[in-house]
């Protein structure tokens, strides 16, 4: 099988071109280098089943070779990333998409479609089930994110209806893990870099807003396992434990045993005040449910991840407990 992968080269992206070279799967993978690191695929590089191509996706995508499967990824997934880049994103998420399924219309291939918990806005339902159609603001300053993706499966669903592509599509939740950059502007990666600094942990509004976490070979796994189901509509995949921001900051500072503060600061505009995916869909039709705790990946997080020390950071060698976080 031959699988053509768009954002191969960003966080989940490659531990996804992992997974499915591990296979034995055939990889194209496809990656402007926007937000995506060659580091994060520089091990596939010399890899047989492995190729990549630096490519924007909002341009037609090159590729003369038999596809079988068409999977796009490709999009700035952080708010710091996409406050950024708002064209960016909006441009990745209907030109982008267009151009994949395109693609995959022209192969025959199957499609996967890499959408988000973002989708459900600030929810008034918790938890998310993939029936709720959301509680959303087109025009605040991450609807350039959300609305892309919500355009995204508004167009995969078109092409899957009038082309008969055989297409899916994964509303991901909170994810976390290796390879995430450490200045991508999301909570887990930043606490842990503050943590490791001895820098406050800057909390947002009264740190009461919650969030579902999701260790990313977990996610991952779910991602393969609706690859190769015959499900056409929407699948949450996420944990469904929920837990509170300021929980999570005393759990890193315990971790890290680190001497950090926390600070408040004011909630940005639109943050949505829970998160927290109903995955029965998921359970009852993929028989999956994630199982890597909490405590368990955070570890995993701070000892494999790229987490840097400035100069007024603590120790070069963090030490990491092993105890049970509370």
């Amino acid at each position: 099988m031959k699988i053509l992968l768009t954002g191969g080269a960003g966080f989940l992206g490659s531990h996804l071109c992992d997974l499915l070279v591990s296979q034995g799967r055939s990889i194209i993978c496809v990656d402007s280098l926007i937000t995506g690191k060659l580091a994060n695929i520089e091990h596939l590089i010399n890899n047989e089943k492995f190729e990549f191509i630096e490519h924007d996706v909002t341009e037609s995508i090159p590729v003369e070779w038999d596809i079988d499967y068409v999977i796009h990824f490709a999009s700035p997934a952080s708010p710091a990333d996409y406050l950024r880049l708002p064209t960016e994103t909006l441009r990745a998420g209907s030109l982008g998409t267009f151009n994949a399924l395109d693609l995959a219309t022209k192969k025959g291939a199957k499609f996967l479609l890499a959408s988000t918990s973002e989708v459900y806005g600030d929810p008034v339902v918790t938890p998310q089930n993939e029936e709720y159609w959301g509680n959303v603001n087109p025009v605040g300053p991450r609807s350039v994110y959300d609305e892309a993706k919500r355009f995204a499966e508004a167009l995969t669903m078109a092409y899957h209806r009038k082309h008969a592509v055989d297409t899916k599509i994964t509303r991901i939740f909170n994810t976390y893990g290796p390879r995430m950059r450490s200045d991508d502007g999301r909570v887990i990666p930043t606490f842990i870099m503050q943590a490791l600094n001895n820098q406050p942990l800057t909390v947002f509004g009264d740190g009461l807003q919650t969030r579902s976490f999701c260790y990313v070979s977990d996610l991952i796994e779910g991602i393969c396992k609706l690859m190769f189901s015959h499900i056409n509509e929407p699948v949450n995949l996420g944990s469904p434990q929920e837990i509170t921001i300021l929980e999570l900051a005393r759990k890193i500072l315990k971790i890290t045993n680190s001497k950090s503060s926390i600070v408040y600061k004011p909630l940005p505009e639109n943050d949505p005040k829970s998160r927290r995916p109903d995955i029965t869909r998921a359970q009852q039709q993929l028989n999956w449910t994630p199982k890597v705790p909490l405590n368990e990946g955070l570890r995993k997080t701070i000892e494999r991840g790229s987490f840097g020390r400035t100069s007024t950071g603590h120790a070069d060698s963090v030490k990491i407990s092993h105890k049970n976080a509370a």
